[in-house]
């Protein structure tokens, strides 16, 4: 079982148009309405898979109510901590052409008795967990240690931690030494503090975090796929993508499929570029299902190009 925790949740609205047009008036083709947040769209591609979750949220208003019927709506397993501030939303618009703009809201503080209340739902998860997955962006105000914390919290618990942040909270929890961290190629770049232009440079900047004490390093890519670096050596792939509708909750998806095959090798890859690319071709943050995924259209290369450039 894996326990994901996710601690700036959202309702994350999908508008479809026929071309966004800044300034003017634009009709909507299609709109959705989704439970939002990295950890929750972990748990929603797992527990869609049959591989069993657990989603710790904490929520507050009537946006944290609404919140917690959709997950409740869709069956999936929650915790769901109360806390003052409102849950935020996020608002994004998708064109044909697989062009996403983006409105997300910051969120609301959390206090340190709510953060503390957060991290003993999850503990009481855990017994059965395999993994704790810590995900997404912190609300204002919360330290940027925070994931360091849980992460020695429930690695004292037993528990395997994998960590999906960016900027100094990222870079906080490497200290900490988690057993999995899931950059993408901008939040690894921002981490080593210099640009990742080729598949050697996600190498070599995944390398470096590892010396600072992560695990292993899943970095994904983009259209460039994704890199792997772990004990075992380097793995690269890639899954291209026709027809792609929505990048929203890819990378969510590509984690949740990494860590359903066993979080380990070129198999493990493989599976979570599936997953990636499946969600790619859905429409909003849809997570995919058995019958969306395509194992056929997934590359692994046995001798990497790491000079290869990336698509900017």
């Amino acid at each position: 079982m894996i326990v994901t925790l996710t601690l700036n949740p959202s309702l994350d609205r999908t508008i479809e148009v026929d071309r966004l047009v800044r300034g003017t008036m634009t009709r909507a083709t299609s709109a959705r309405l989704d439970p939002g947040g990295k950890g929750v769209n972990v748990s929603r591609a797992l527990l869609a898979n049959n591989v069993p979750s657990v989603a710790v949220v904490p929520v507050g208003g009537a946006d944290g109510e609404q919140l917690v019927r959709l997950l409740e709506a869709d069956g999936i397993p929650l915790r769901a901590v109360g806390v003052a501030g409102r849950t935020r939303s996020n608002i994004t618009i998708a064109e044909p052409d697989g062009v996403v703009t983006k409105l997300n809201e910051p969120g609301e503080p959390l206090s340190r008795k709510e953060l503390d209340a957060v991290a003993d739902a999850v503990l009481g998860e855990t017994e059965s967990a395999s993994w704790v997955v810590t995900c997404g962006s912190l609300p204002p105000g919360v330290p940027d240690g925070i994931y360091a914390q849980m992460c020695e919290f429930f690695t004292q618990a037993g528990v395997q931690v994998a960590v999906d942040a960016s900027g100094p909270a990222l870079l906080a929890a490497v200290d900490a030494a988690p057993v999995l961290i899931k950059p993408n190629r901008d939040e690894l770049a921002e981490a080593v503090g210099r640009p990742v232009d080729s598949v050697g440079d996600a190498v070599e900047a995944a390398q470096q975090l590892r010396e600072r004490g992560a695990g292993s390093v899943l970095a994904s890519l983009g259209a460039d796929g994704a890199v792997l670096v772990e004990d075992g050596g380097v793995t690269i792939g890639e899954a291209p993508v026709a027809g792609a509708r929505s990048t929203v909750g890819a990378g969510d998806a590509l984690l949740a499929g990494f860590l359903a095959a066993g979080a380990r090798g070129s198999e493990a890859l493989a599976e979570g570029l599936a997953w990636g690319a499946a969600a790619v071709r859905l429409p909003a943050s849809r997570m995919p299902r058995p019958q969306d995924i395509r194992r056929d259209i997934v590359h692994i290369h046995s001798r990497p190009d790491l000079g290869r450039s990336l698509i900017a």
